[in-house]
């Protein structure tokens, strides 16, 4: 039983590991000097952590981390002495996404959903304050100004991280609506008023997931000066708000659409 259960232990982190890395891939804010909104990359190994304990979770987040690194090997052209190039190794890379590993922490203290959010919040948190620590001393007189730049740091990392932090929770909230974790199988979550309405609402949630994420894009791609990087409240100005508007507008009335039909269905059934 121990060594079969290693061995789904491995599978599944191979699997995640190979997932997550894919959802690095797809970008949907790329900041010009580091750092990017992606879909729910970190979300495969937080999963790891949550079904396998804060030991694997930090191993599984450790060895993201080395991909990440040899992934982003251009970074280190930036970076002028050994140690430099170690402390970014270690802070935006090796430390930041072994993060990850604390996304089970809340397993055993609250059901699955909410535990899963605030384990995805805790290990945004951390990764936010190695990238902050980095920019502040690694990068700062390089891509951050000397002058203040732990402000300049806590704004620039905020602008991708807060972005992240949000579509990662929604994915990890609609995800752990329709999968249990919690045991070694991983099963559907059962429904009480049947298959059929559970997916209409699980689809209805899913537009609304859909339209604070894209809103979300669309807002925090705008806070950053394209050719400083630096965090420009001013951006809001700039911002398609009609475009929002009517995003946000069609989302709630195809969500409420679905919630109003899946209340009727039960009724009937």
């Amino acid at each position: 039983m121990k060594n079969a259960s290693l061995a789904r232990k491995l599978t599944e982190s191979a699997i995640m590991l190979a997932l997550g890395t894919i959802l690095s891939l797809i970008k949907l804010i790329d900041l010009p000097y580091g750092g990017s909104v992606t879909v729910a990359s970190m979300l495969p190994t937080i999963i790891i952590a949550y079904r396998w304990g804060l030991k694997w979770g930090l191993l599984t987040g450790f060895v993201t981390g080395i991909i990440q690194q040899l992934l982003g090997l251009n970074t280190l052209s930036y970076v002028t002495t050994w140690q430099s190039i170690v402390a970014v190794i270690v802070l935006d890379y090796l430390v930041a996404f072994a993060s990850e590993g604390f996304g089970g922490v809340f397993r055993k203290k609250h059901p699955q959903n909410t535990a899963l959010i605030l384990g995805v919040v805790l290990a945004c948190i951390i990764r936010y304050v190695c990238h902050v620590i980095s920019g502040a001393t690694v990068w700062a007189g390089l891509s951050i100004p000397t002058e203040a730049a732990l402000i300049y740091s806590l704004g620039y990392n905020a602008t991708y991280m807060i972005p992240e932090t949000i579509v990662t929770a929604i994915a990890a909230f609609y995800i752990g609506s329709m999968l249990d974790f919690r045991r070694d199988r991983i099963t559907r979550v059962p429904d009480k008023k049947g298959n059929a309405n559970a997916l209409i609402r699980w689809a209805g949630g899913v537009v609304a997931g859909l339209v604070i994420i894209v809103d979300t894009v669309l807002v925090f791609a705008k806070l950053q000066n394209s050719e400083s990087g630096e965090f420009d409240i001013k951006g809001l100005s700039s911002v398609n708000w009609v475009l929002i508007l009517i995003i946000t507008a069609a989302g709630l009335l195809v969500s409420l659409s679905i919630y109003l039909f899946s209340k009727r269905s039960a009724a009937k059934s």
